[in-house]
């Protein structure tokens, strides 16, 4: 049974965010907008870790770890946009476990959730990070992109960009979802980016198989096509 995840956020963006990357690693994810709702949700749901915001409306981010710690002893990780060191203090004080500062990299969160979750005994049930179509091999516990039997050498974003694109094939995705959800919202570069890897991602793949292809929707984005699927 996979591990649940409550996000107590009141920024859709970054709620959205967080809920893309934890499902896609098998987490099941609930969230809230305000700390009233998160009090709610976490009695009603029982999850097995909260992302806690500080900044929220009803009850901010202290009163909800308080009211979560005098009924339970669920790991909670306290999200917040100041680096200040009372801030941290006094969070670890009300008995949160671990804190990240925005921006923050969606690595770094994951990596902290699976520690803290690894911490309280519910180890987190690892979901397989590998793909795999005719002649392609996408490996990210490995990091290691297998063409045609060959292993290529690959950055890491071109990894993460072919990985995204490829775990929901034919789905279209514009350049700008795609420079938020593997870039992260914390990017500031232009949509060019994501055109640039999708070109040297393009020379890597092209005419390996004509069962799938990186494909280009004009005016909208791109997607990996999967015959049949």
């Amino acid at each position: 049974m996979a591990n649940s995840i409550l996000i107590v956020e009141d920024d859709g963006n970054i709620a959205d965010l967080l809920r893309l990357y934890l499902e896609k690693e098998g987490y099941e994810v609930h969230l809230a907008a305000d700390g009233g709702k998160g009090v709610e949700l976490f009695r009603k749901v029982q999850p097995d870790l909260v992302l806690l915001d500080i900044m929220l409306p009803v009850l901010d981010g202290w009163s909800v770890c308080r009211m979560i710690r005098a009924e339970s002893k669920t790991p909670v990780i306290m999200l917040t946009a100041k680096g200040e060191t009372e801030d941290k203090v006094n969070g670890l004080k009300m008995g949160a476990d671990d804190y990240i500062t925005k921006p923050f990299e969606m690595r770094e969160v994951l990596a902290r959730v699976e520690a803290v979750l690894r911490r309280s005994g519910a180890e987190p049930e690892k979901t397989a990070r590998k793909l795999c179509f005719d002649k392609l091999i996408i490996d990210m516990d490995a990091f290691e992109l297998t063409i045609d039997g060959k292993k290529v050498p690959t950055p890491p974003k071109e990894m993460e960009l072919l990985f995204h694109l490829a775990s929901t094939p034919n789905r279209v995705y514009t350049r700008n979802q795609l420079l938020d959800e593997v870039w992260g919202f914390d990017y500031f570069g232009d949509t060019r980016t994501v055109d640039v890897h999708i070109k040297r991602l393009r020379e890597k793949l092209e005419g390996v198989s004509d069962q799938w292809s990186l494909k280009t929707v004009w005016s909208v984005g791109y997607k990996f096509e999967v015959q049949g699927a």
